[in-house]
């Protein structure tokens, strides 16, 4: 009698939100090589590496600023590596987003991209607000996550079998010449269903700490958190004094430091502003970077009291909750963890799909 209730909540909600998911996970998907692919077709990413020293962050700051006039610059990235400097140009209102890439060596700007153009970012947009206004699609897919919650719970109570005979059975594939496409597309369903069960409950929780604060606190909390997990800049102590070129210093520092893969710079905007400095050991992850707030007048360190802070100063729960971004999309395990994810959300793709055509086999009669 549950399973009977649970089979009509399941199917009602998979019509709700069926198509919605089948975007999500689709996006999903396409996105999972999105560098890799980047880095294969964008020959300006990368500069030939030379002999000579590269140029300091004022004089990448003056190249790039004369590029993009009255544009705010939000940093400058330098590789220890043969990628090209990377240049952003980030506001909020109005808002806008450029990557600009430069050879470090000479300063020749290679490329500006406009960051809300391309497909791959027609496919974060599809993915994170199913292409709607960003204040109404952010909604409508959380919604349709924790929907997609509720599915996965009652799909796995329907899948459980009631003994070991049929448990064998639902675990793989037994399909023969004779076997019926209705049996066959129940077996798509189910099987796949279980064996992304678990993955699809990753995605939905790495999914909610991105998109809702309230969550991500709490998530914080349950394991122990104690830091905020609201960004917030460190304050620079106003003086008189003001250094020149701080920038330069800041990055001479860090560049003698050979425990990177890249250094990312961020000027102070305002006159109370600290410049944050984020060192990263991976090129591919980033739950491991080190965020270091400076003091713009005198270049010391200020302590913040949140998990975008040094590495080693995040405790355990920091460290999960860092490593979200890089669970979601599978770079937390390497090229081995995006294949999963690429292959875990085709599945999970699929499984709107032979839903609607079971309804559809047992209405057909």
């Amino acid at each position: 009698m549950v399973k009977k209730y649970l089979r009509k909540i399941h199917l009602w909600l998979g019509f709700i939100v069926g198509l919605l998911v089948f975007i999500i996970a689709i996006t999903g998907c396409l996105y999972a090589f999105q560098e890799e692919i980047q880095n294969f077709t964008d020959e300006y990413r990368f500069s030939k590496v030379e002999n000579k020293p590269v140029l300091l962050p004022s004089v990448i700051k003056q190249i790039a600023e004369k590029e993009l006039p009255n544009k705010v610059l939000h940093s400058i990235k330098y590789f220890k590596d043969n990628h090209s400097v990377e240049v952003s140009f980030y506001h909020y209102e109005p808002t806008y987003y450029y990557k600009m890439y430069l050879n470090p060596y000479s300063g020749k700007v290679l490329h500006t991209q406009n960051m809300d153009d391309g497909f791959f970012n027609w496919v974060l947009k599809g993915h994170m607000y199913l292409w709607l206004p960003q204040n109404v699609g952010s909604v409508v897919v959380l919604v349709s996550t924790l929907i997609f919650f509720i599915m996965v719970i009652t799909g796995f109570i329907l899948w459980l079998p009631k003994n070991w005979n049929v448990f064998k059975k639902r675990i793989w594939f037994q399909w023969k010449d004779t076997t019926k496409w209705k049996r066959k597309n129940w077996d798509l369903h189910g099987i796949v269903g279980f064996y992304s069960c678990a993955f699809a409950i990753i995605f939905i929780i790495t999914g909610l700490v991105w998109v809702l604060p309230n969550f991500a606190e709490l998530f914080h909390s349950a394991l122990g958190g104690k830091k905020s997990m609201v960004y917030q800049e460190a304050v620079s102590l106003k003086s008189n004094s003001k250094l020149n070129n701080p920038l330069d210093s800041l990055y001479q520092f860090y560049n003698q430091k050979t425990d990177f893969a890249s250094v990312e710079l961020h000027p102070a905007e305002t006159e109370s502003s600290s410049i944050l400095v984020v060192t990263n050991p991976s090129n591919e992850t980033y739950w491991r970077a080190n965020y270091i707030f400076h003091d713009q007048y005198t270049l010391n360190d200020l302590k913040v009291n949140h998990i975008w802070s040094k590495y080693n100063e995040a405790t355990d729960a920091d460290k999960i909750l860092r490593l979200n971004y890089d669970i979601h999309v599978g770079s937390a395990l390497g090229l081995t963890g995006k294949i999963i994810v690429f292959l875990t959300s085709l599945l999970i793709a699929t499984l709107p799909v032979t839903g609607l055509m079971i309804w559809y086999g047992r209405n057909k009669n």
